[in-house]
Parts: C-alpha cells; structure tokens; sequence
C-alpha cells in the first residue's frame, strides 16, 4: 500500500508539474499575446490620432474656405449694388437728357414755326416741298391753321395732299 502511495505521489507529482508546464506555457503565451495586442492597441491609438489630426485639419480648411466664400460673396453684392446705383443714377442722367432734350427740340421747333409764320405763303410752301415729308408736316402742325391753310394753298397738290394726309394723323 505504500507502494500504491507513493505511486500516486509521483502520478500526482507528474501530474503536477504537467499542469504546471502547462500554465508556464498558457502564461507565456498570454504574455506574448499581450504584447501583440499592445502593440496593435499603440497601432490603433496613433492611426486614431493620426485621423484626428485629419479631421481637424479638414475642418480649418473648411472654416477658411468658407470664410473666403463668404467675403467674395460680400464683395460681389457690394459690387451688384454699386452697379444697381450706378444704373439708377445713370437711368435717371438720361431721362433728364431727354427731358432737355425735347424742351431744346421744341424750342427749336418754336423758333422755327415763328420763322415760318413770318414768311410769305408761296416762299414757305417753295421751302417746304423741298423737304422730307415728316419734317415739313411736324413745322406744319407748329403754325396756326390759318397759316396752314395760305402755305398748302401755294404747295404742289400732290405734296400738299400728303402733308394732309399726315398732319390728319
């Protein structure tokens, strides 16, 4: 029986030291995987600081970016207004000028009728039947009517009969 003790003993004892080696082994390779996992953990963390950086570097670039649309868009509707302005007051310059203009025009057109009111009929009718159409019928509705009447008296009848005509219009 002691035989049998000692027997189980030594199996235990094997046994033991087995199981031992078998936890130095599971412990060393526990050990090396944590290092590996450390190491891939290290790889992580700057791969993650790495896109951090990115990712803020993106931002500052889309901040400035957006900075610089927003400032040529000032630019460009300050720009717009100051060509609305410009176009306003250049608008408002020409219906002055027109204005001038047709008050110049119908000074002119006075000057004229009075010069023609003053001459004799037939040397009036001589100098209007020598002109366009249009410009001798606009004198015409200048003068009074009776005046009118003496000059297409002493005209041609074609030519008196189209300042009529156009004088009727």
């Amino acid at each position: 029986m002691r035989l049998l003790v000692v027997f189980l003993v030594i199996v235990s004892h094997v046994f033991a030291i087995e199981t031992s080696e078998k936890l130095f082994e599971c412990s060393e390779i526990f050990k090396a995987r944590k290092s590996e996992l450390l190491i891939e953990l290290e790889r992580i963390d700057e791969q993650k600081q790495a896109l951090e950086a990115l990712k803020n570097a993106t931002e500052d670039l889309l901040k400035d970016k957006k900075r610089k649309v927003d400032y040529e868009a000032e630019v460009v509707e300050a720009k717009r207004q100051e060509i609305t302005e410009k176009e306003a007051n250049i608008k408002k310059m020409l219906d002055e000028n027109k204005a001038i203009l047709e008050k110049l025009t119908s000074i002119k057109m006075d000057k004229v009728a009075q010069t023609f009111a003053k001459m004799k009929a037939a040397s009036a009718a001589s100098i209007l039947s020598d002109m366009e159409v249009q410009d001798a019928a606009d004198i015409l509705s200048s003068l009074k009517p009776k005046t009118v009447g003496k000059i297409l008296s002493k005209m041609d009848p074609k030519k008196g009969s189209e300042l009529t005509l156009l004088l009727a219009k």
